[in-house]
């Protein structure tokens, strides 16, 4: 596998980051998760205006162009015969002292990884996923802002602990005032008659770029779509549900803390939804 290293591509066994790097020691540093469907890059541009964005939310230089990091990204992809796949772009502070000051840091790193990815099962996508709400709460945003893809997910991992613990693949976290925020590595949406509903990004929730698609995609389809707080019991008495995010793409949710949404089963709104994602993935984006 070819990596994109500090602004070449070498083999993996030389991708190394030093020990002092802050992205390692104190996850200061951000990244995003790009897909690539049928030789093309989906939503390149805007994962990577995100990116940049996070970055100056913390003071992080990236040390390329907006469009040298996309040719980065499309690089990486060809030189590893990527067409269906997924690709991990991330920034780091760069090696600095044992200290938390970031000022100490004066070379950040960029590398860009492009794999493949299989996310859950993917029965789950046929058949739905149930999923819980756990006790992590959701970080405040004045603490770490949701908006920022940084490289300290422990937040979202000590969530995805305790639903792993409980037996489940993915689950719902609340934020500090007890509404729903997210869960731990993907957006939620309900849908309510002809409406769609997800949390706004006041209450914890992730810019997800496949978030915005979805709210796209479903105002073409003439619903309403919106942005409330959303408690459990508005989850639970949905007509349907599903997640959405770049690794995860679309996925059905029938059962919630074991009550059942809906029917049980994917709902039909959730699989227009899906059908017009899959056409949107395989027929837009960066060619390779």
């Amino acid at each position: 596998m070819k990596v994109f290293f500090n602004g070449e591509l070498v083999d993996q066994d030389q991708a190394k980051v030093s020990v002092f790097d802050h992205g390692l020691l104190y996850g200061d540093g951000v990244f995003e998760g790009i897909r690539a469907y049928n030789g093309r890059v989906f939503k390149l541009r805007e994962h990577v205006d995100r990116l940049f964005f996070s970055a100056k939310a913390i003071l992080l230089t990236i040390p390329m162009t907006h469009d040298q990091v996309c040719q980065a990204v499309l690089d990486t992809c060809r030189a590893n015969g990527i067409r269906d796949g997924y690709v991990r772009l991330v920034v780091t502070r760069g090696p600095g002292t044992l200290g938390l000051n970031p000022f100490k840091c004066v070379n950040p790193l960029l590398f860009v990884i492009a794999d493949k990815i299989q996310l859950y099962p993917p029965h789950m996508y046929e058949d739905g996923m149930d999923i819980i709400t756990v006790a992590t709460t959701r970080n405040h945003q004045n603490a770490v802002n949701p908006a920022i893809k940084s490289l300290n997910y422990l937040n979202n991992i000590l969530a995805k602990i305790e639903a792993v613990n409980c037996g489940y693949e993915e689950a719902i976290m609340l934020n500090p005032a007890g509404y729903v925020a997210e869960c731990t590595g993907d957006n939620i949406f309900i849908i309510r008659g002809n409406s769609l509903l997800t949390p706004p990004l006041e209450a914890g929730a992730l810019y997800g770029i496949t978030r915005q698609t979805a709210m796209d995609i479903a105002s073409k389809l003439g619903l309403s779509v919106s942005e409330p707080n959303l408690t459990r019991y508005d989850l639970y008495n949905a007509d349907e549900c599903f997640l959405t995010g770049t690794a995860a793409e679309v996925m059905p949710v029938v059962k919630i803390d074991g009550r059942v949404i809906g029917s049980g089963k994917p709902g039909p709104v959730t699989r227009r939804i899906v059908e017009h994602y899959k056409d949107l993935t395989t027929s837009s984006g960066e060619p390779l």
